[in-house]
């Protein structure tokens, strides 16, 4: 019995997305690296081993720790931070480890430190201007190179890029017009390194266009994450369907103010996050409410959604001519605007069949 905000996960969409994708892999010829930094569960990843994929991302090396309990191809997508050196020799030593570089600093220091051999790529601003180096700056890059060819611990395994400013798309057309562009920057690395470098793979990778674009034949390896339970900000820049949403937030009723056309919920920002997106008739919009069904849930209800969120209240605006379905001591349940900062929020998830599973909390 849900008696407080629980974050449901429908484990049938789940699974249909992550074979949607590993499908796209396959047709590609490509590695899926699945992102797990939105569901952070060992539960949810044994869904994705079941489906086929080997080899995980994650964005720190404490959210490796936690999976390298059952998985031993871990790639950190986030630039290392030198002060946790002894946790990165202890994940190297049990499992291939693979991390990102992307200045001379951080390389001279694992140069000194590293005590078992790992992987490492080197971080291209392919156009998110989030962290990285710049495509041409080959005399960097060259650095990195030389100051590691002679560490035969440290294995350079290729460049990788991450175009997050995909989610900043309106439309399908510009999340390929990112992909085309990003990949125009980072694949002529390919071509001016493969020779003395053969193996080197190019990996790139963002829900938006790995759930877009269908020819990703250039590149070697692709690394989404959110498709596993997908949003509605993904939703509303045309990554997905609704039907495609995997997870829905349940949440109490505890007032209701008619005159005010709004429903009090209990369920703030520290069960969402703050996430919004504005909607042109309905303006800033923090989710909005679902039919529930006896699988789940189904449409959005037009009339209805969620209008603002403070630490623990949510306030629903409400139509008139919707006001009266609802009585305190119900449960709405509430599309997220971003998945993954929504499922941070919690400790444990709740399955459809009222099974709990946990999840990696720092």
């Amino acid at each position: 019995m849900i008696t407080k905000p629980t974050l449901l996960v429908d484990e049938k969409k789940c699974r249909e997305n992550i074979q949607k994708m590993v499908e796209k892999a396959k047709r590609n010829d490509v590695t899926l690296r699945a992102h797990v930094k939105t569901h952070q569960s060992l539960s949810v990843g044994k869904w994705l081993k079941e489906a086929g994929i080997e080899k995980i991302t994650v964005s720190s090396l404490e959210m490796a720790k936690y999976f390298s309990k059952e998985w031993d191809d871990i790639t950190v997508a986030f630039p290392v931070n030198i002060l946790e050196i002894n946790t990165i020799n202890f994940l190297a030593s049990c499992i291939q480890l693979n991390l990102l570089v992307e200045n001379r600093e951080t390389i001279d220091f694992l140069n000194k430190h590293v005590e078992h051999t790992l992987g490492f790529f080197i971080k291209i601003d392919i156009g998110y201007h989030r962290t990285g180096i710049l495509p041409n700056n080959f005399q960097l890059i060259d650095e990195i190179l030389h100051e590691t060819s002679s560490n035969d611990k440290l294995k350079f395994l290729g460049f990788i890029g991450h175009a997050g400013h995909s989610y900043k798309s309106n439309s399908i057309t510009e999340i390929e017009r990112i992909h085309n562009e990003s990949i125009a920057q980072i694949l002529p690395l390919k071509e001016k390194y493969h020779v003395e470098y053969p193996e080197l793979i190019i990996s790139v990778g963002d829900t938006p266009t790995c759930s877009v674009v269908e020819d990703f034949s250039m590149v070697d390896e692709i690394r989404p994450g959110n498709f596993v339970f997908y949003d509605l900000t993904q939703a509303q820049i045309g990554s997905n369907h609704l039907d495609q949403i995997a997870v829905a937030m349940a949440c109490p009723i505890v007032a209701i103010h008619p005159e005010k056309n709004e429903i009090i919920m209990y369920g703030g920002g520290v069960h969402f996050a703050k996430d919004a997106y504005q909607d042109p008739k309905l303006g800033t919009i923090y989710g909005k409410v679902v039919e529930k069904t006896a699988t789940g849930w189904g449409n959005t209800i037009d009339g209805i959604y969620v209008k603002s969120l403070s630490q623990e209240h949510g306030i629903i605006s409400v139509s008139t001519e919707l006001i009266n379905n609802y009585k305190i001591g119900d449960i709405l349940y509430i599309l997220p605007v971003h998945a993954c900062l929504t499922a941070d929020c919690h400790q444990t998830y709740q399955l459809l069949d009222n099974t709990v599973i946990s999840r990696f909390v720092y």
